[in-house]
């Protein structure tokens, strides 16, 4: 028994240190297209932390939501806004394959992680004893946490109007 949680809880530090790194190198990156890529591989690694902590409906919604829907957003916003012609003159010209080489070696250590918790017979037991039903998240969402949600939902709200304000073109003639 103390194996079976050494391992959960060694997989869930393995994808929570994927996940820093991974947040780390978005961050870093001078090129928008490649810091989106690490971003898909941490959420993706957020995502099987929930899943390892017992939330398979959470990580469901951060694949789906974030990792799908979100970053879509951002990829149009990229190529609506025209960031790349900003980054051609301030970043490196190297071609190849070494770009992708971070992420990639990321997201299959990610992969054999989740291909590893699937098969793992113990995991499947601890997961399977605690996992909470859709229905009690939607019940403590809008229930003893609605102040937390309405407040998050003016956060993005706020993120939102001023993403709009910042992308519209002056037409003041150069003042604010």
């Amino acid at each position: 028994m103390i194996y079976q949680l050494a391992s959960i809880e060694s997989l869930f530090y393995l994808a929570a240190s994927i996940a820093v790194i991974a947040s780390l190198k978005v961050i870093t990156r001078k090129n928008t297209i490649h810091a989106l890529l690490y971003l898909v591989v941490s959420l993706l690694a957020v995502a099987v932390c929930f899943y390892l902590m017992g939330a398979p409906f959470a990580a469901g919604l951060e694949v789906i939501v974030y990792a799908g829907a979100i970053l879509v957003l951002f990829v149009f916003a990229v190529m609506m806004f025209g960031l790349k012609l900003d980054e051609v003159k301030h970043a490196p010209q190297t071609k190849g394959i070494a770009h992708w080489f971070g992420p990639v070696v990321l997201a299959l250590c990610l992969f054999a992680e989740i291909l590893f918790s699937f098969e793992s017979a113990d995991v499947q037991q601890r997961l399977s004893a605690t996992i909470v039903s859709s229905k009690d998240v939607g019940i403590l969402l809008y229930g003893p946490y609605l102040l937390a949600v309405e407040i998050a939902s003016f956060l993005l709200l706020a993120g939102l109007v001023a993403g709009y304000h910042y992308a519209k073109p002056d037409s003041q003639g150069g003042h604010l």
